[in-house]
């Protein structure tokens, strides 16, 4: 019950004022990056993880993008391809490393980011030690100390005051991180586009996973199917 089971946010899971584990990643474009490239630069990082099947990484992609245009003269961005949330028969789930740099170079040029995405190993270490969720957000110092946690990557509006206040000088307000039942509900209208990327049996999983989120989904996909026949008429 993988979709329940990140739903659930443990409080072990790092938080603001925790140090993040030590990690190695490599872009796409083969570059390393590592605690100690954030301390090289010195600027504060956007660190996020997402997939191309997953719906909460599809709806807060192009805001993330703008995010970067508006605030990339001054913090960093990184995205972290991660295992993907809903595999399905035209994107099965990287079990060597090579399909997963593949899919990883596919989740950046799917949402045009301008920034470095890099690649979590196959075992997802990098992915695990942040928590289960598939698709959250982070701005860390350049130490690698945790400032704000979105525990969902959609709640843009939150990480954007984040980094207001960071670039301001003052510390974060940490109210607003969560926000799951909001983070699904924005989903809701982007989820089209991972499942049919996905194919046959990305929504099979959420109705034996999280028949709820099934439910809303599925209703979505038949108003939006109404309105469109209405406006061919």
């Amino acid at each position: 019950m993988t979709i329940l089971r990140d739903l659930r946010i443990p409080a072990t899971d790092p938080g603001p004022g925790d140090r993040i584990a030590h990690f190695d990643l490599v872009t796409t474009d083969g570059r390393p990056f590592s605690n100690r490239t954030m301390a090289e630069r010195g600027r504060p990082l956007v660190l996020f993880f997402g997939s191309l099947t997953c719906p909460v990484t599809e709806s807060a992609g192009p805001e993330m993008v703008e995010l970067h245009r508006r605030y990339g003269h001054t913090v960093d961005f990184m995205a972290v391809y991660v295992r993907e949330a809903h595999p399905g028969a035209n994107l099965r789930q990287p079990r060597v490393a090579e399909d997963k740099l593949r899919n990883a170079c596919r989740f950046r040029s799917h949402h045009g980011f301008e920034f470095p995405v890099a690649v979590d190993d196959i075992d997802g270490t990098v992915h695990r030690s942040f928590g289960t969720r598939p698709s959250s957000a982070y701005l860390l110092d350049p130490q690698g100390v945790i400032l704000f946690r979105a525990h969902w990557s959609n709640r843009v509006g939150a990480l954007e005051n984040a980094l207001r206040a960071v670039i301001a000088g003052q510390t974060p307000a940490r109210t607003a991180s969560g926000q799951t039942v909001r983070a699904l509900t924005r989903m809701v209208g982007h989820a089209d586009v991972p499942l049919q990327t996905a194919g046959r049996g990305a929504m099979v999983d959420f109705w034996f996973a999280a028949p709820p989120v099934a439910a809303v989904l599925t209703l979505s996909r038949i108003w939006h199917g109404v309105r469109a026949r209405l406006r061919g008429r």
